[in-house]
């Protein structure tokens, strides 16, 4: 990634819209790809106090809906073939609308959300996956972030520095962002619980530090705080780590419930009392004030739906 500015505008991808509450495309949806880890936090301004719902995103571009979620539409729906697997799903700050984008920096918009660029096409070449998108407060613009921590900034959203910028090389794969709750800076974490803070965002420790040795699993996302002063960041086998005034509402681990897939992203609910992890294969566990409205295993068996080849999610997006 050799610069890491605003990127340059390029017709949006088709947009699709469905009424139903969820879709996957058969087998489409449910083949096998590499779950690309860069579960993503909203910023706490772009969700209201109450959320009802929340998005489930698969590597092959199915989207899933549940509780409020409505569905506007997928690449898998509309039958679109992907160059590169959805690496992260972002929802507008009126839940009438989301984002997709793809390893290769492409973006898919879907109802109200407006397209402001993306990468490819650009005088901007990638030297590694995009791994998340998130977008800023008002949903006029959003962040693309790669696993090298270079940082694209469209629409409104503000370019505040990257680690490539920087000449720093993370010491393993970035693979998740949160943005500050005024949407001047941002945090990147990396694959070994490194945390790099960019704007006005704070830093508050990372987990070898608080641990006094390594991860023992991979870290997969990091979710911050409403005032944005503090965060959590989350392994893979769903240990959570809180920093800051981040408060701690449990694990997987604490709860004894051994996820049937990795762990692949955080999302903290607006009032910073709670949190969501999402696992690889959709599945969905709640902690604090986080409400649970369905899993992609759940609604899979609902549906008398056994897929042949295993899902492959890569985020969860909460809806107001």
């Amino acid at each position: 990634m050799s610069h890491n500015g605003p990127g340059t505008a390029r017709p949006a991808h088709r947009r699709d819209r469905l009424s139903r509450r969820w879709w996957l495309a058969g087998a489409g949806a449910m083949a096998a790809a590499a779950v690309m880890a860069g579960a993503h936090a909203l910023p706490a301004s772009a969700t209201t106090p109450t959320p009802n719902g929340y998005y489930v995103a698969t590597a092959s571009g199915g989207v899933f809906g549940f509780g409020g979620a409505s569905v506007y539409g997928s690449p898998a729906a509309s039958g679109t073939t992907l160059a590169s697997p959805v690496a992260g799903i972002a929802e507008t700050s009126d839940g009438k609308g989301y984002w997709l984008v793809g390893g290769d920096g492409g973006v898919f918009t879907y109802g109200d959300a407006g397209y402001f660029g993306s990468v490819p096409g650009d005088s901007v070449k990638l030297k590694t996956p995009v791994v998340a998108v998130v977008p800023t407060s008002d949903s006029k613009g959003y962040w693309l972030v790669g696993a090298d921590g270079g940082v694209f900034a469209f629409g409104d959203a503000g370019y505040f520095g990257s680690l490539p910028a920087l000449h720093v090389t993370p010491a393993a794969p970035i693979v998740g962002v949160a943005v500050t709750h005024d949407g001047k800076g941002y945090w990147l974490v990396g694959g070994d619980g490194g945390v790099f803070a960019f704007g006005d965002a704070a830093y508050f420790g990372n987990v070898a530090t608080l641990l006094g040795a390594p991860a023992p699993s991979a870290i997969v996302g990091i979710a911050a705080t409403p005032d944005s002063g503090g965060y959590w960041v989350v392994q893979n086998d769903g240990a959570v780590s809180r920093f800051g005034d981040a408060g701690f509402y449990g694990s997987t681990l604490t709860t004894g419930v051994v996820p049937s897939a990795p762990v692949l992203g955080i999302s903290a609910t607006p009032d910073g009392k709670g949190y969501w992890l999402v696992g690889g294969d959709g599945g969905v566990f709640t902690f604090g004030d986080a409400g649970y409205f369905g899993s992609v295993p759940a609604e899979l068996a609902a549906g008398g739906v056994t897929p042949t080849t295993p899902v492959s999610v890569v985020a969860l997006a909460v809806t107001p």
